[in-house]
């Protein structure tokens, strides 16, 4: 484990944990658990006032890791200016699939709900459901962009949103 450079982490270390996005890792603590002293990443997810503290050993099929390249965020930014793509399926089943991916923690599938879902507000009017899960969408993979640009959460909201504005052509977008 100590090889893979994935999955060792250190002090202040920005990474993603599927299910809550984008933390940073305290310490590396060791509590005695049924006997057995067992280390532990002390992760801190400032945005939900949460801390998480995994396994060192958990890590991995915790689906832990390091933030995004600038690459890989670079290709959920192209995902936005992509087309959307609204299959004709009920409503609930669309939802769990957006939920899905957005809890996979990667930037494309969370770009690809944030498309498909700002699309379809142009068109019309968006449930309160929709709006929940695009403001989740929004939010998870702002943080990501955030730490991987170093420039506040808002600032990444607000570049993101501008991406997905309607009418301007991708060399715009992108500039």
């Amino acid at each position: 484990m100590a090889d893979n450079d994935n999955y060792n982490f250190n002090e202040g270390d920005y990474v993603v944990y599927p299910a809550h996005g984008v933390g940073m890792i305290e310490g590396i603590e060791t509590q005695t658990i049924g006997g057995m002293e067992i280390s532990l990443y002390a992760i801190s997810f400032k945005q939900d006032r949460m801390r998480l503290k995994i396994p060192v050993m958990k890590a991995e099929s915790a689906g832990l890791r390091k933030i995004s390249s600038t690459d890989r965020i670079q290709d959920a930014l192209e995902t936005l200016q992509g087309r959307a793509r609204i299959r004709r399926t009920m409503w609930s089943r669309r939802a769990q699939e957006y939920e899905t991916k957005i809890n996979s923690g990667d930037p494309v599938s969370i770009a690809e709900v944030l498309r498909d879902l700002k699309r379809s507000n142009d068109e019309s009017e968006q449930s309160y459901s929709e709006r929940q899960i695009y403001q989740s969408a929004l939010e998870r993979l702002a943080r990501e962009v955030a730490a991987v640009e170093d420039i506040t959460e808002i600032k990444a909201c607000e570049q993101l949103e501008d991406i997905l504005k309607p009418g301007k052509s991708p060399a715009q977008k992108a500039a």
